[in-house]
């Protein structure tokens, strides 16, 4: 509708309301409900596609009902004839185009409400206009060749980008401009500057496509629509008729306000404020305090108090059962800490359950001596930052049974009415389902091997997100507004959503009341139809209470399909829009709610922000920014109301934009520069920066890579990295300690300072810069602190804890070996040898022997045993295919009795066992050769394009017991030789085996297992290829270790 024509039904509307009298209005064309007029007068370059843009419009017009006018005549810029159009569209003028009374006569027109829309070289126009060049946004600089580029979706809730895919690759004339204009701006696309040559004027940051509110009009601004293909493409013709249904306001729906330009990694700072096991245990969860400390648990109880300025200490042990992934899980802290001081933690009590391992199959009586519970209770923190144990009150159970692994779940979170939200996971077994779903019904098997009797009952709380509200004394009630009614039969009231396998991580927008959730997936290698979709695991926005589908769908509502385990025989497929739940373990309603589709599913390299590799999805939380907030260290504005998604196993955190109503923006990397293993948790402090607790390397224990970090906005300045070393940490005294700072540096070059404080007490005991030492002369554990402090005063720290009166107890594996080969039901004799110095003899009742299947960088205890000498149970593996990289880890604990009053210690080994058929492509390092998909192949990859000299390296693998190695190999070339050295790519050699044409690329051939020469002892395998044409060679698809018999 015009700007004349609104005014006049505003005038006859406020006519009729003051007086009765109805008066005519002109009536407007028959569904015409704006009018645009198209501009495309050019001074400059002349683009051949004006033609087919206008045609565009007007077709577009037709199609969104308003009306089109188009001229090249300048005189048309009169305020007579601007007021019969909603918006002007500027289509690829060029040059100077208004005279002074022209453009004085535009301006008036935007400033009473006129929209304008630019497309493409409008902002090769009017480059000595500087109001001009604020409606348009930025003024173009060059461009590189005509070229297809990946566009960013960034804002998917707006009118002109909502029906866009996320990456939106397309071929254009990609201008540069000479300023971004995101600072003044709402960018709703970028282009990615990897996708394509920009040229030398590249950007970086790069915005195509932005809105914002200029003078009282609307402004919007594409840089696409350079080539006529353009206007023809389904896609840019929906993204214009979006711009110009902005522009004239027939979509109600604004802009958003500008942001910065995206940051940097340099301007974010890195700050350890914990590390290593010693400092966290095996860590799960982390809590920020108001005064910027963290809490952070460990799951065999512990719960650590660190500082903001990097001191460390145990702030009490809870009592836990602790087997598979049980123990204690999730920390949270009350909404009103600061005065209340409660603590929230979820965790699995010792109760009576017996030691070991569950039966899988037998009778009910079998079972009962492993159902269990977890428990959600708060404890006060005393003033000297200990948990006050005595002050438990207990909150919630939530039914278990134990012995076999998997999925507890345990986040805990608050949303701003104060209701406290609990995930947790199925309590179910997937090792025997051959990677789809577990919904073994048979009357025999542990009910553990059923997820509907966990995520899929409505009167069980496992694989769920519960709200509750804690009363004064610990006392919960169920708000209204969960998934069902208090008093509904067969539910539970708890139960905000279901149908989770294991949401291990989510947060709540405290703003809008979202969850932000990740749930992991099954890990079937690839669909099939008699049992359901591959492995995919699930980013979700729980917006409403509903049922999240498992273990019927999963991903974009994907059913799985009713499988008889008894009989092998595969039935219909789950309906997701009214599931059913006839499993004979379940106790509650048999028709389910309908299942909500997951946000972002992604498998593999599915979801192209995300890489590949292994699946391990966590929510994470969303940022607000306060400009209120006095912190010079919280994060700009450019994060506000974006969430920060992390993957556990691929060691990344990525921001997320989301829409008004949740539709997801685009995707990108953060601060991928940092130092990052694996994020185990991360979570906002009140100072508007990130924290993050590293898991770090290895399996069910902690490394020397396990970190609390804090990550600050700095805009550059950044603090020393600090490290500290110590000969010895544990020991009788007087104990001499030698510390060593080697590797502490400051990344910005200052000159340093250093400050020793050996005993923990706040006195700076040494300024030395060089190794210094120190003697403990009383028993008792202390934390040695290193600070360091650059020329702008930024201090970084470290510690190490030092434990005197008490040494850590030595564990040795003596078998199996490190990198020795089994195969997945095998039962492994293993031998522990146990030395400590104050006790002797050692209690083996108390050496602890777990069997972990390794799956990528993560792991699932599946058995345990007791004792220094004896066997382990290693299951045969049901729920991975070839296609998955997976091996074995014993791993062998003792924990000492402690001595004086010290605390007690422990001591752990570890062996990596290798399987006896190794897919060629899970190899740890490479060179030369690329991994190639191949139907054929026995895990779908095999390692190809092997040339002369390129090599591939499994690391650990040690030979004891193996007398030959096979390979399964194809060749449409020459053929050649593998080499197989050991430790070196010109180590020892172990092995020759000559490779022939097979007859072509996807032709197989087994070469039998030939001797071997072992040089002994643990190290890394490399296989060499060599042969003397100069193409390619031969294909390798997987390699057998066969055993001396």
């Amino acid at each position: 509708m015009s700007l004349k024509r609104r005014l006049g039904v505003l005038v006859a509307s406020m006519i009729t309301a003051l007086t009765g009298i109805a008066l005519p209005v002109e009536a407007e064309p028959e569904h015409e409900e704006a009018t645009v007029l198209v501009f495309s007068k050019t001074a400059g370059f002349r683009h051949d596609s004006i033609p087919d843009g206008i045609k565009a419009i007007q077709e577009l017009g037709a199609e969104n009902h308003f009306g089109v006018e188009a001229t090249e005549d300048a005189a048309a810029f009169t305020d007579a004839n601007l007021q019969r159009f909603s918006a002007v569209v500027w289509l690829s003028t060029t040059g100077d185009v208004l005279d002074a009374d022209q453009q004085a006569a535009f301006e008036r027109y935007v400033k009473a409400g006129g929209g304008y829309v630019g497309v493409h070289a409008a902002s090769d126009t009017e480059y000595d206009w500087p109001w001009y060049g604020e409606l348009v946004g930025a003024y173009f600089k060059s461009h590189p060749a005509i070229q297809q580029a990946d566009v960013k979706v960034e804002d998917r809730g707006h009118v002109s980008t909502k029906d866009l895919p996320e990456t939106w690759p397309r071929t254009d004339e990609w201008y540069n401009y000479r300023d971004n204009p995101r600072s003044n701006v709402h960018v709703l696309a970028s282009l990615d500057e990897k996708s394509y040559q920009p040229g030398a004027d590249a950007m970086g940051d790069h915005p195509i496509a932005w809105c914002h509110e200029n003078s009282g009009g609307r402004s919007w601004y594409t840089g696409g629509g350079h080539t006529k293909e353009s206007y023809a493409d389904p896609a840019f013709r929906a993204h214009l008729a979006g711009g110009i249904r902005y522009a004239t306001k027939l979509s109600e729906a604004g802009c958003g306000k500008p942001t910065e330009a995206d940051p940097v990694d340099a301007d974010f700072d890195q700050i350890t404020l914990a590390k290593g096991e010693e400092n966290l245990g095996e860590p799960i969860a982390l809590s920020v305090l108001p005064n910027r400390d963290v809490l952070h648990t460990s799951r065999d109880g512990r719960v650590w108090y660190t500082s903001s300025s990097a001191t460390t200490k145990l702030a009490g042990q809870i009592p836990v059962y602790n087997h598979d992934e049980d123990g204690l899980q999730g920390v949270a802290i009350d909404p009103d800490f600061a005065n209340n001081r409660w603590v929230y933690l979820y965790y699995a009590p010792k109760l009576n359950t017996p030691a070991g391992d569950a039966p899988e199959t037998g009778t009910p009586a079998d079972f009962e001596p492993f159902k269990g519970y977890n428990q959600l209770s708060r404890f006060k923190l005393a003033e000297d930052n200990t948990l006050d144990l005595t002050s438990e009150q207990k909150v919630l159970q939530v039914n278990t049974e134990r012995g076999i692994c998997c999925h507890a779940g345990g986040e805990i979170d608050f949303d701003a009415q104060g209701n406290l939200y609990l995930s947790t996971g199925d309590d179910s077994n997937p090792f025997a389902s051959d990677g789809f779903t577990p919904i073994d019904e048979r009357a025999d098997r542990n009910p553990v091997f059923d997820a509907q009797r966990s995520a899929g009952n409505t009167n069980d709380l496992r694989g769920k997100v519960l709200r509750i509200k804690v009363g004064e004394d610990g006392a919960y009630t169920v708000p209204d507004g969960n998934l069902f009614a208090a008093g509904t039969d067969k539910t539970r009231p708890e139960i905000y959503a279901m149908g989770f396998r294991n949401p291990f991580r989510f947060a709540v927008d405290r703003k809008t009341g979202w969850l932000h959730l990740g749930d992991y997936g099954p890990d079937a290698g690839a669909a099939n139809p008699a049992r359901g979709p591959g492995g995919t695991v699930e980013f979700n926005l729980v917006k409403k209470p509903g049922n999240y589908g498992w273990p019927y769908c999963i991903g974009d509502n994907q059913p799985f399909v009713d499988y008889d385990f008894a009989t092998g025989q595969s039935g219909a497929a789950f309906d997701c829009a009214a599931p059913k739940n006839t499993s004979p373990h379940n106790t509650g309603l048999t028709d389910l709610p309908p299942v909500e589709k997951a946000w972002i599913p992604y498998d593999g390299g599915s979801v192209p922000e995300f890489g590949n590799g292994s699946e391990s999805p966590m929510g994470g939380p969303v940022y607000h920014y306060d400009a209120a907030n006095p912190s010079t260290t919280k994060f700009p504005e450019y994060f506000d109301a974006k969430t920060f998604a992390y993957e556990w196993e691929r060691g990344w955190i990525k921001e997320i934009a989301v829409g008004a109503n949740g539709e997801r923006g685009a995707i990108k990397p953060f601060f991928d520069s940092m130092t990052l293993t694996r994020p185990m948790n991360i979570e906002f402090g009140p100072d508007g920066a990130l924290y993050i607790l590293d898991y770090g390397t290895g399996y069910f224990g902690g490394s020397a890579e396990s970190a609390v970090y804090r990550i600050d906005y700095t805009k550059g300045r950044r603090t020393p990295e600090v490290k500290v070393a110590a000969d010895r940490t544990s020991g009788q005294a007087p104990l001499t300690v030698k510390f060593d700072p080697a590797g502490t540096q400051d990344p910005d070059q200052d000159a340093l300072t250093y400050a020793w404080d050996f005993d923990g007490d706040g006195t700076t005991d040494s300024t030395e810069q060089n190794p210094v030492s120190h003697t403990y002369a009383a028993n008792g554990q202390y934390t040695a602190k290193l600070s360091v402090t650059d020329a702008t005063g930024l201090t970084g720290a470290a510690s190490v804890v030092v434990t005197v009166g008490n040494t850590a107890p030595v564990v040795t594996l003596k078998t199996p070996v490190n990198g020795s080969v089994f195969s997945f039901g095998d039962t492994v004799p293993f031998k522990v040898e146990v030395t400590d110095a104050e006790d002797n003899p050692i209690d083996c009742a108390k050496v602890t022997v777990e069997y972990i299947l390794g799956h990528e960088g993560h792991g699932h205890p599946l058995s345990r045993a007791t004792g220094c000498e004896g066997t382990i149970a290693t299951p045969a593996d049901e729920g991975h295919g070839l296609d998955a990289n997976v091996f074995g880890v014993i791993n062998a604990t003792y924990t000492d009795e402690g001595a004086s009053g010290v605390p007690a210690l422990s001591g752990e080994a570890e062996s990596v066992l290798q399987p006896k058929l190794k897919q060629a492509e899970f190899y740890n390092r490479s060179s030369g050769i690329e991994v190639v998909a191949n139907e054929a192949a026995s895990g779908g990859k095999r390692v190809g394009h092997i040339e002369n000299g390129d090599w591939i390296e499994f690391d650990p693998v040690n030979l004891v017991g193996v007398s030959g190695i096979g390979y399964r190999v194809s060749s449409g070339g020459a053929g050649g030789t593998i080499e197989v050295h050991s430790g070196a790519v010109d180590g020892p050699l172990v092995q020759t085996v000559t490779v022939a044409n097979t007859g072509g690329w996807d032709t197989y051939a087994d070469l039998p297992p030939t001797a071997i020469t072992d040089p002994g002892g643990t190290g890394p395998l490399f296989l060499v290829f060599r042969g003397t044409d100069s193409g390619g060679l031969y294909d390798l698809d997987a390699i057998t270790f066969e055993e001396t018999s």
